[in-house]
């Protein structure tokens, strides 16, 4: 075997989204300079958690890291998938910072994937494992990705600072995906949600929903947010709430946002002396999120702001056919997105600004992904 030629890159920012394209493309990376000037430089213990999740699904995958943590050499195998995985995210982030890239990597695997990932579910970082049932998975479905083995399950919920939270998630395989012209946004018709809390009284959920609802009644009749408190062992290991909102369109487009409030570590351990922060009141955690979701309304587009990165990637993993989709304001991991595309696929998006209506059309010809590991049945 001849030695690979590594493409250089510097820097930590956007690590997961290079080492997901890494393997994509089959393009070994060599990343210098991890947080070189920090107080604690080098990869973060999420990061290398990532990497040894990549290793649990892909064949033949090679990761070097050097003593300080600062280089990374990181040579792409063969996504293999597998059934009855299980991965623990550990507590530095949450488990929604590890389902994204592997929902993406899952879809060109060579088995389908079912995993359990232990740790974190709700975080204020992340994107919550609701937001990814409610709004990620109807997404997919427009790629093609078809419904049948897709499925995100929530046994245990857990906060941050212990966790203790438990999901089972299972991805079904694809030949490829087929390319979207989705630029209607329609009119919004209903607005679902669920709040969550764990180790805390469940009157916390009662007023989250009051205070949401006070908001979108005087705008929309069809409000529904369920309730979902956890006890004993399903609730994890420390006490949170948090609630996760989605507004759905005439069209079919999900819009969501979410958040969850809970002690971070340094203030769990803090000596007895010192008063703990003050957490922000449900009833002012229903009304935040309930404007954020208006917020991303007026925006415009047919995903969200957090969801821009992912669509951009898989309109660049289409087959060789035009994609177009209308975005609200470009958000800037949706721009850190489009210049990481370009590098490792080859694909250049068409920007257009639409504005009549503030929104952002892209156009782009996709790369012809082809999953060439699955079993042809």
């Amino acid at each position: 075997m001849g030695k690979s030629s590594y493409k250089r890159l510097s820097g930590s920012q956007n690590l997961r989204q290079r080492l997901v394209l890494a393997t994509l493309s089959a393009t070994p990376v060599l990343i210098e300079d991890i947080r070189t000037d920090d107080t604690w430089p080098g990869l973060r213990r999420h990061e290398v958690s990532f990497l040894r999740l990549l290793e649990k699904i892909c064949d033949d995958c090679a990761v070097e890291i050097n003593e300080t943590g600062t280089k990374l050499k990181f040579k792409p195998g063969i996504v293999m998938g597998g059934r009855n995985l299980v991965h623990d995210c550990g507590l530095t982030r949450s488990i929604g910072y590890f389902l994204e890239p592997l929902i993406v990597l899952g879809l060109f695997a060579k088995k389908p994937i079912s995993i359990k990932l232990k740790g974190i579910t709700n975080d204020s970082k992340d994107p919550s494992v609701d937001t990814f049932r409610s709004t990620t998975f109807p997404m997919l479905k427009r790629f093609g990705v078809p419904s049948e083995g897709l499925e995100l399950k929530i046994e245990n919920r857990g906060s941050p600072p212990l966790g203790g939270g438990e999901v089972f998630l299972a991805i079904p395989v694809v030949q490829s995906l087929t390319a979207v012209k989705w630029t209607d946004e329609g009119m919004f018709k209903r607005i679902r949600g669920v709040t969550f809390s764990t180790r805390v009284s469940s009157q916390f959920e009662n007023t989250m929903v009051f205070a949401a609802r006070g908001i979108f009644n005087s705008v929309l009749p069809d409000v529904h947010i369920f309730t979902d408190h956890r006890a004993g062992v399903h609730a994890g290991n420390s006490p949170g709430y948090g609630i996760s909102l989605v507004a759905e369109t005439t069209s079919g487009c999900y819009l969501s946002a979410d958040t969850a409030i809970s002690y971070t570590h340094e203030e769990e351990t803090a000596g007895l002396e010192d008063e703990k922060k003050e957490l922000m009141p449900p009833d002012e955690v229903g009304v935040q999120i309930a404007s954020v979701l208006l917020g991303e309304i007026e925006q415009g587009g047919v995903v969200d702001s957090t969801h821009q990165g992912l669509l951009f990637l898989l309109c660049a993993l289409c087959p060789p056919d035009v994609s177009k989709v209308r975005v609200g304001k470009l958000s800037p991991y949706g721009i850190e997105t489009l210049r990481h595309i370009k590098d490792f696929l080859g694909v250049q998006f068409v920007i257009t600004a639409d504005p009549t209506t503030g929104t952002v059309m892209l156009k782009c010809i996709g790369c012809g992904l082809k999953n060439l590991s699955r079993k042809v049945s």
